[in-house]
């Protein structure tokens, strides 16, 4: 999955919004103006940081050579994707890179507060919001 196509998906997820408040070069994805997803290069790399249930993200790291500690990010609950700069000739399946970012949408819609939660709820239907939960 090349960076354009990822940032698309961000992109359709419903009232998700991309802005640049770091250096001009870190990506923030945010809904509700709180953080679902960080596109940033390091050292030739690019990442995709994803928010993660912290048992699912240890497994996520054993299954994938792509799937790292999330860079500058609380390695327990955030994941590094490597989108660009594999670590190995087998790509990750992007239909996998798809449900993180789902995982990572529905983990940050579940913790907002219980009126803007429910707003977006009736908006866009349990389904479109929670596509990528564990539940």
């Amino acid at each position: 999955m090349d960076i354009e196509a990822v940032k698309a998906y961000l992109l359709s997820k419903p009232e998700s919004g991309e802005s640049y408040p770091f250096d001009g070069r870190a990506g923030v994805f945010k809904v509700q103006n709180k953080m679902f997803a960080l596109l940033i290069k390091n050292q030739g790399k690019q990442l995709l940081n994803v928010k993660c249930d912290p048992d699912h993200a240890l497994e996520l790291r054993s299954i994938f050579t792509e799937v790292i500690p999330a860079y500058h990010m609380n390695k327990r609950h955030w994941n590094s994707i490597i989108i660009e700069g594999h670590l190995s000739d087998e790509e990750m399946p992007d239909g996998e890179i798809q449900r993180l970012i789902d995982h990572s949408y529905a983990l940050v819609v579940k913790g907002l507060k219980k009126s803007i939660r429910e707003g977006l709820e009736v908006r866009y239907g349990k389904p479109t919001l929670y596509a990528g939960s564990l539940d």
